[in-house]
């Protein structure tokens, strides 16, 4: 993603965060009420290392999403989809949808569309996710030592909550 007024987000820059992707378009009937919900939850998440919010708005420029945002006040960033790239990505057609990815990078919540219910259920969804440790399988290296020619075999098994991917 890149956008003039925002800056460019990468893999990278996701890594290890909870992400939440939103896809909308600004003519859209629900585009309201999805902005008023990500601008419910950004001050909460903002400052958040662990967090990174992407609001995409399909077949949007930065100048028409700056025009839009002079309009609706939203504070969170808002990322430009001219071409459909990102949108591709995840859908044909039906806006608005969002996407909730955890930290490994697994999607955990996917919605089409807009209900309070089903924003609720999000906002659990994000709070989960954010408390949830990354995981890591049990790792084995083994160690051969010889010793008077006899083989002694060590196993050391390890986890690491340090490491961010």
């Amino acid at each position: 993603l890149n956008s003039e007024i925002y800056g460019k987000v990468t893999p990278a820059d996701l890594k290890g965060k909870v992400v939440l992707v939103s896809l909308f378009a600004s003519g859209a009937v629900l585009a309201d009420r999805t902005g008023r919900s990500s601008e419910d939850l950004w001050p909460k998440y903002k400052d958040n290392k662990d967090f990174k919010l992407l609001v995409i708005g399909r077949e949007h420029t930065d100048a028409e999403l700056k025009k839009y945002n002079e309009r609706k006040k939203f504070s969170f960033p808002l990322y430009p989809d001219p071409k459909r790239e990102v949108f591709s990505l995840f859908a044909d057609q039906t806006i608005p949808r969002a996407y909730l990815f955890g930290k490994d990078g697994k999607l955990i919540h996917a919605s089409v569309g807009y209900t309070k219910a089903e924003f609720q259920e999000l906002m659990a969804d994000i709070e989960a996710a954010l408390k949830k440790k990354k995981v890591y399988e049990k790792n084995v290296l083994a160690f051969s030592l010889k010793r008077k020619d006899v083989l002694v075999e060590t196993q050391v098994h390890f986890a690491s909550n340090a490491l961010a991917f």
